[in-house]
């Protein structure tokens, strides 16, 4: 049997509350638990008390094979009873498919804009020689 530990949610409509239980991973998320280790009120402010865990419980089911989900290893981590490891994902960060397709596009725009502008600059300025050379031989 796999085991999370995992949050539950409880509370109102948009007044989350969620429990830390330990559960099976067959279980559904507000279904049946096995024990409950603590609790957690994103509601209250981050310098007060937002989690609670009962930490002897805990270690004894990590000892027991229980893995944690990512959120619950983060309240884990803040209490020093687990290690969370670095992420690093830079591509992240990256647009979309379609939005880098856009991108190319506009740059590709852009810079027909540019060279279209510099020949005009150039026919300008040839165009401004040609009757100051013509005037000169006169």
């Amino acid at each position: 049997m796999a085991l999370k530990i995992r949050l539950a949610r409880a509370g109102s409509k948009k007044r989350p509350y969620y429990h830390i239980v330990v559960a099976d991973v067959r279980s559904p998320r507000d279904g049946r638990f096995i024990e409950k280790l603590g609790a957690w009120n994103p509601m209250l402010p981050k310098d007060g008390e937002r989690v609670k865990l009962v930490e002897e419980r805990i270690k004894h089911w990590l000892a027991n094979g229980a893995q944690p989900t990512d959120r619950v290893l983060r309240f884990l981590d803040a209490a020093g009873l687990s290690k969370r490891p670095a992420r690093h994902n830079p591509a992240k960060a990256e647009p979309g498919k379609k939005a880098q397709e856009r991108l190319a596009a506009a740059k590709q725009a852009e810079e027909e804009a540019k060279a279209k502008a510099a020949e005009a600059a150039e026919a300008a300025k040839a165009a401004a020689e040609v009757p100051a050379e013509g005037g000169a031989e006169a």
